[in-house]
C-alpha cells in the first residue's frame, strides 16, 4: 500500500496546496477594497518540496520529534509594483493572472493524478 501512496503522492500533494494558494489569493481579491490589506502568496515550490519531504517520518527512537507542515508556514507577503495611497497591496491584475495560472495548474495535477490512478487500476485488473 505504500508503494500506492508513494506512487501518487506529489499530485496529491500538489492539489491540497494549489487549493490552499487559491484560498489564499480568493482571500486578496476579497479585500482588495480593504484599507491596509496586505497581499499573501505561498511559496508553492518551497512548500511542495517541504510537504513531500516532511511526510510521516519514521521515529527510531521516543525521543524523537515527528515533524509536519503545511503551506502556512510559507506564507508570504506580496511585493507591490505600483504604491497605493490606502496601504493596500491587492493589485487586482495581478492576483487574476495569478489565480487564472493556479486554477490551469490545479487542473492538471487533477489529470496528472486521475491519469496514474486509472493505471493503477489496468495494471490491477492485468490489462
Amino acid at each position: 500500500m505504500s508503494l500506492i501512496r508513494d506512487h501518487l503522492n506529489v499530485h496529491a500533494q500538489a492539489l491540497q496546496l494549489r487549493e490552499q494558494r487559491g484560498n489564499i489569493l480568493a482571500s486578496n481579491v476579497a479585500n482588495a477594497a480593504t484599507p491596509g490589506f496586505k497581499a499573501r502568496d505561498i511559496d508553492f515550490q518551497a512548500s511542495l518540496k517541504q510537504a513531500i519531504g516532511s511526510g510521516e517520518l519514521k521515529t527510531t527512537s521516543v525521543g524523537h520529534i515527528p515533524v509536519s507542515g503545511n503551506a502556512g508556514d510559507q506564507l508570504q507577503y506580496r511585493q507591490p509594483t505600483i504604491t497605493s495611497l490606502d496601504g493596500n497591496t491587492v493589485e487586482m491584475g495581478v492576483e487574476q493572472m495569478e489565480f487564472a495560472e493556479n486554477t490551469v495548474r490545479y487542473q492538471s495535477s487533477l489529470e496528472f493524478l486521475n491519469a496514474k490512478i486509472r493505471g493503477l487500476t489496468r495494471a490491477m485488473r492485468g490489462e
